[in-house]
């Protein structure tokens, strides 16, 4: 059996979940609405205040499919209640970024800014000129869009210059040692 896929999915109070036919499930929160089509194939079973993921059989797939689904459920609980957020630095000389009504305008040493759109239900903010926040209720969504903001720029190892993850760690190179 799945360590997590036999966990329940705690509801907690002012969350609605809805199963229709096909495994198509809808979650209401304070946050938000999300709504996700799971394999079909899984079983789920809703009390009123948590939902079970069962599968069918223990073959390799559905066994596969048993902690993903449970997954999935329970990002969408936890998106619509606290939401995501993906913190974002940017180190560099003269490296900057700035909000333009809702798009994000990079400045990170090409000879033009580079702007980026943040796809629906997904909200930046610049704190600090060095610093960006994603915000949103839908995981998946959130981490994308992250993603492509520090694949404009990567963290090189030598000085550690451009877009990285705020707790991500990079391992640095020595430099050329000058001797002959």
């Amino acid at each position: 059996m799945s360590r997590i896929g036999k966990l329940p999915v705690r509801i907690p109070s002012g969350v609605s979940v809805h199963i229709d036919s096909g495994n198509v499930v809808t979650v209401k929160g304070p946050k938000g609405e999300l709504k996700a089509e799971l394999h079909p194939e899984m079983i789920l079973e809703q009390t009123t205040d948590e939902v079970l993921v069962k599968r069918p059989s223990d073959d390799k797939r559905h066994r596969e499919l048993h902690g993903l689904t449970r997954s999935l459920l329970a990002n969408m609980v936890h998106g619509v209640t606290q939401g995501y957020e993906k913190a974002l630095e940017i180190k560099g000389v003269g490296y900057r970024a700035a909000l333009q009504g809702k798009n994000l305008v990079l400045n990170i040493g090409y000879s033009h800014p580079v702007e980026l759109t943040p796809p629906p239900g997904v909200e930046v903010e610049v704190p600090a000129p060095t610093k960006i926040v994603v915000k949103g209720i839908d995981k998946q969504v959130v981490g994308e869009f992250a993603a492509r903001i520090r694949a404009v720029r990567k963290p090189e190892p030598y000085l550690g210059k451009g877009i990285k993850y705020v707790d991500e760690v990079i391992r640095r190179k020595a430099g050329k040692s000058g001797k002959a």
